[in-house]
């Protein structure tokens, strides 16, 4: 990878999208939206919008890092699968990068937390596996920067972090959803 190559970094792991696009040390744009739904209609689109305002065209980008939670189940695998499938197709590495990491590289030593369904709270310190807790236990938890700061930080970390496996989110939970109860339609035959 050429090292002046631009890194983008982009997260929708929450009730937002942000994108941020940075070269070396300096960060070239950035930008973020509030948003409960609609992410996968707004990512793409603000990914263009960051790379025409920084003047830099895609095929400039060098590698690319995504916010791979925890977070929102659909939100996570939007931003993975955009990460993904532009990587693959520019012949880029993708790098996942967890909100753990970017409270981590901000507040070195401090236990992170990110918020959670129903009053609950992940929770991770250095060196440690993550876990739900209730966010009363864990008052002293460092939160998420905002959305902007957050997909920064993604760039900042991604900059650096060798490439390894395909990004992938990461679940503290298993999904909301759940299959159908309902017996199976009964199959009729051609008679």
């Amino acid at each position: 990878m050429n090292a002046d190559a631009p890194i983008l970094a982009f997260d929708t792991s929450a009730a937002h999208c942000a994108v941020a696009l940075l070269r070396g040390d300096a960060l070239l744009a950035s930008a973020a939206e509030e948003m409960t739904r609609g992410q996968a209609e707004r990512l793409m689109p603000m990914v263009m919008e960051v790379l025409r305002h920084a003047g830099v065209p895609l095929a400039e980008v060098g590698r690319i890092g995504v916010g791979t939670g925890p977070g929102n189940f659909t939100g996570l695998r939007i931003a993975v699968s955009a990460a993904r499938g532009l990587a693959l197709a520019r012949g880029i590495p993708a790098i996942g990068v967890s909100t753990f990491e970017v409270i981590h590289h901000g507040a070195p030593g401090a236990l992170a937390g990110v918020p959670a369904p129903r009053g609950q709270l992940y929770v991770m310190a250095p060196g440690k596996e993550p876990r739900q807790v209730a966010q009363e236990a864990a008052l002293d938890a460092v939160l998420p920067p905002a959305p902007a700061a957050l997909a920064e930080g993604i760039a900042r970390i991604a900059a650096t972090k060798a490439p390894g496996a395909r990004p992938a989110p990461l679940y503290l939970r298993p999904a909301d959803a759940a299959p159908a109860r309902d017996a199976p339609p009964r199959l009729l035959d051609d008679a």
